[in-house]
């Protein structure tokens, strides 16, 4: 050094200011490079990590990193998610992943997501925000596309800065903003998935102005998944079992090949899963009020290269906002539920309204015919009445006429006769208003008699009607099987007439059929039986049923006591 800076002194001056630069550069080179070597130094005995988002283990939630048109399969469309990961378990010191994403459906066939998320590589703690878009094209029945692209944009800078070292040239060290594309497919087939992604497709570096990294540098992901319903926690079937197999590239890295197996119901979800470099995994998480989720996962590196790694830790955790979502087999339930109720309650107002209004047209005709009762029997009172006075004065007037005409000497005789015959027509009259009220009252009785038979017919057309509708009111009645009850439900079988049947035994053989009839008869039991053309078999039960819950007070209690074996039951809806 000393002999180069005596050659210097006997430069010219324009000489020394150029050497004096070349110099300054050369200082900020042996300084970068001293960073490098510091810090790679210190890391030599760390493992070196891909550069990836290390999500490969998303299947539940935030699955949109993983691939940006998984958002579409999302079972929380509209909820906020939280993922951390802590690479070899030690929160403080290891690389770190931390991503807070929200998301929400759009319409039918699209979602979006927004998301903060900080990733530490080893080297370079990446820091911003991440904007999710994917649309579903239906190609045909059973077969769809999803198309996605996550947004990323964030500030790099260095995870260590211990040994960095200031010069002339560079004070500071700088933070780059970077802008990167993530685009991805997914192709649905029934169950079966298919997807492709890249993390970085497109990628720029604004403090640079220039790609952030080479084209050769792109990473990929493939992943194939499968839907296999399984009969596990969920009642209405939509418990899963998802099996799936994936391939990454990773720059700088070799191929990490790994397969994975969620199990997802309504109250939990499990997951495991194997991964060329990371090792294998586990997890599981519970599902609260139908709304919070909350998980964990454990990775064990198995490789040599990881050999003496703590193992590495994830927490996830999601809300559901909003309306709860339901399947499409429960929505259909329960719409089918209201609009049995409502026809129901139809029902019901119909049958007030009638029996209201039969009330009412009663009430009224027995008014009428009491008043119309009362009315005849005056009117029958005053014609006799009137009768009478006519045949009264009638007679007078005859035996005024009469008594005229008699001799003066035969007057008393006449007279004593005029007095019987009067006498004799008064109780003539009197007998005959007699004999016409009778008689009006005899008619009135009837008329009395009809108007009671027909009110009593009225009412015994409202006590059918109103026995027809509570037979329609049994037939529409939802029954939501108990817990361990077997019961089976069809709209309509052959000619058998609507209600539940208690099962005794099937048949498939007509020897063993004809047997166990006759056995059940030589116990003192009637049974009874139909064939079902759908099966072939030959189905044995003991009554029938308009209720569900007189068929299970019958099963409950051995038939009465007189049937210890066990029973079902079978209903038959009707139209």
């Amino acid at each position: 050094m000393i002999i180069v800076i005596n050659k210097l002194k006997l430069l010219e001056n324009s000489t020394i200011h150029s050497l004096f630069f070349v110099f300054l550069h050369m200082k900020f080179f042996c300084g970068t490079l001293l960073i490098v070597f510091v810090i790679f130094g210190v890391k030599a005995q760390e493992p070196v990590l891909p550069s990836d988002f290390r999500q490969h283990n998303l299947t539940e939630y935030n699955s949109s990193l993983l691939n940006p048109a998984y958002v579409l399969n999302s079972n929380n469309a509209s909820s906020i998610a939280f993922w951390a990961r802590w690479q070899w378990q030690t929160v403080d010191a290891d690389p770190t992943s931390l991503f807070l994403n929200y998301s929400r459906d759009v319409n039918t066939s699209s979602a979006a997501s927004v998301a903060f998320f900080q990733h530490n590589t080893g080297i370079f703690i990446n820091t911003g925000g991440a904007l999710n878009y994917a649309y579903e094209f239906e190609l045909i029945p059973l077969v769809s596309l999803g198309v996605g692209l996550n947004v990323f944009g964030y500030q790099q800078k260095l995870a260590d800065q211990r040994f960095f070292q200031p010069n002339p040239i560079q004070t500071a060290i700088t933070n780059d903003f970077i802008l990167q594309l993530a685009p991805g497919v997914n192709l649905k087939i029934a169950k079966f998935s298919l997807g492709l992604a890249s993390e970085n497709l497109i990628d720029y570096n604004f403090s640079t102005n220039e790609r952030n990294s080479s084209i050769s540098g792109t990473s990929l992901l493939g992943l194939a998944s499968y839907d296999i319903s399984v009969g596990l926690g969920n009642s209405d079937g939509t418990s899963i079992l998802r099996p799936a197999v994936y391939f990454r590239t990773v720059p700088g890295s070799d191929t990490q090949i790994g397969f994975n197996s969620l199990l997802s119901t309504d109250k939990f979800w499990a997951q495991g899963g194997y991964n060329s470099f990371y090792g294998i995994s586990a997890g599981f998480g519970g599902r609260f009020f139908k709304r919070l989720s909350i998980g964990a996962l454990v990775e064990f590196g198995i490789s040599s290269e990881l050999e003496g790694q703590d193992p590495s830790f994830e927490l996830v955790t999601a809300y559901k906002l909003g309306k709860q979502e339901v399947s499409k087999e429960e929505e259909q339930e329960q719409l089918i539920a209201e609009e049995k109720k409502k026809e129901e309650e139809k029902l019901k107002e119909e049958l007030a309204k009638a029996e209201e209004l039969a009330n009412k047209e009663t009430k009224k005709e027995n008014e009428r015919l009491q008043k119309e009762n009362a009315r005849r029997i005056k009117d029958s009172i005053q014609d006799a009445n009137k009768t009478a006075d006519i045949a009264v004065k009638e007679s007078k007037r005859e035996l005024r006429r009469k008594t005229d005409s008699i001799q003066k000497v035969r007057e008393q005789e006449a007279l004593a006769a005029a007095r019987t015959l009067d006498q004799k027509r008064k109780q003539d009259s009197i007998a005959l208003a007699a004999k016409a009220r009778e008689e009006a009252f005899a008619m009135e009785q009837k008329r009395v008699q009809d108007s009671i038979t027909s009110a009593q017919l009225a009412q015994e057309e409202i006590a059918k009607k109103k026995a027809e509708l509570e037979r329609i009111a049994q037939q529409n009645q939802v029954v939501k099987p108990q817990a361990g009850e077997k019961y089976e439900e069809v709209a309509t079988e052959g000619v058998l007439e609507p209600g539940y049947y208690l099962i005794a035994n099937v048949f498939g053989t007509k020897r063993y059929f004809d047997a166990f009839m006759a056995d059940l008869r030589k116990k003192g039991l009637q049974p009874k039986s139909f064939f079902r053309d759908l099966n072939k078999y030959n189905y044995v039960y003991l009554e029938r049923y308009n209720s569900i819950q007189e068929a299970r007070r019958a099963r409950d209690s051995n038939f009465g006591g007189k049937y210890p074996e066990k029973t079902w039951i079978f209903r038959v809806v009707g139209k």
